[in-house]
């Protein structure tokens, strides 16, 4: 949670889950949680969503994950991220998947261009304050026929 305004007590982080949850059991798909095979069984989550209706570049599906530091670094959100682009593009024939964060979170933006996206522009994220250090956003794209492509490779 460090590029995020507050970390959640815990009823909010129950709430997350039984929301992501239903999502999943509503539409098919959604955030997938993460295990590490024989070492964790939950490390985060990882996967597809709709974000809310007040973000400048809406309608969209987000690829985008959350897993916890001591499983940074080590592909992890990139593995899953790239098979969550898979299910998007293949599966649910979507044109295009989006992904954000902070300005500040240089360690998901290097994700995204792991994962093939393009920086498309910064915006300033609608739910945070205008003096949050955290405001300034920016968003990565990427078009079906270019994962396309670079699955070809």
């Amino acid at each position: 949670m460090e590029y995020f305004p507050k970390r959640l007590a815990r009823k909010e982080s129950d709430h997350l889950a039984n929301r992501i949850r239903s999502l999943i059991a509503d539409r098919g798909w959604g955030f997938w949680a993460v295990e590490v095979p024989g070492q964790s069984s939950f490390i985060g989550y990882v996967g597809l969503h709709i974000p809310r209706a007040a973000m400048p570049f809406h309608p969209c599906v987000e690829v985008g994950w959350r897993l916890a530091k001591e499983h940074w670094g080590q592909g992890y959100a990139t593995e899953a991220a790239r098979a969550s682009l898979d299910y998007a593009f293949n599966h649910l024939q979507l044109s295009e998947v989006v992904s954000f964060t902070t300005l500040k979170n240089v360690r998901s933006q290097a994700v995204m261009e792991k994962l093939g996206m393009s920086l498309d522009r910064h915006f300033q994220h609608p739910d945070l304050d205008a003096n949050s250090t955290l405001r300034e956003h920016v968003l990565y794209t990427i078009k079906r026929s270019k994962w396309a492509r670079g699955q070809r490779i």
